[in-house]
């Protein structure tokens, strides 16, 4: 399937990364007050659960085309629980509120996006974590 290849830099006068993917560009900071956050973007538990989200209505959509229905409207709220120290996600849920024309059922349609979908997969059955300095 490839890689994916993003990079941060820190945003000059803050201490605040500028996340960019392409010519996409995301910034992470932290809470105001917080480890000298200002709240100018998401922090990293914000980001996981907009990437398992995302990753989901993209391959709603994904499946959508494949299998010829229309998504009226797609809602997908995420919800991620840390604990632990150090700190570490410990619980994800999801709920989907999906309709399709017609009025077509989209439980099977959900149940697929569930078993295919990238991001849910990888945090579903782990995977290694390397941290190098340059």
């Amino acid at each position: 399937m490839g890689s994916t290849i993003v990079d941060y830099r820190v945003l000059p006068g803050t201490r605040a990364a500028v996340g960019r993917a392409g010519v996409h560009s995301v910034v992470a900071d932290r809470p105001p007050g917080k480890s000298g956050g200002i709240g100018l973007g998401f922090n990293g538990g914000e980001l996981l659960a907009l990437a398992v989200g995302g990753c989901f209505c993209n391959d709603m959509q994904a499946i959508a085309d494949e299998t010829g229905v229309t998504i009226e409207d797609l809602r997908v709220k995420v919800e991620i629980d840390f604990g632990g120290q150090p700190s570490r996600a410990t619980d994800v849920r999801m709920i989907v509120e999906c309709s399709l024309a017609g009025g077509a059922d989209p439980i099977p349609l959900i149940e697929r996006a569930k078993a295919v979908t990238t991001i849910g997969n990888s945090l579903r059955q782990g995977m290694p974590v390397e941290i190098a300095s340059a």
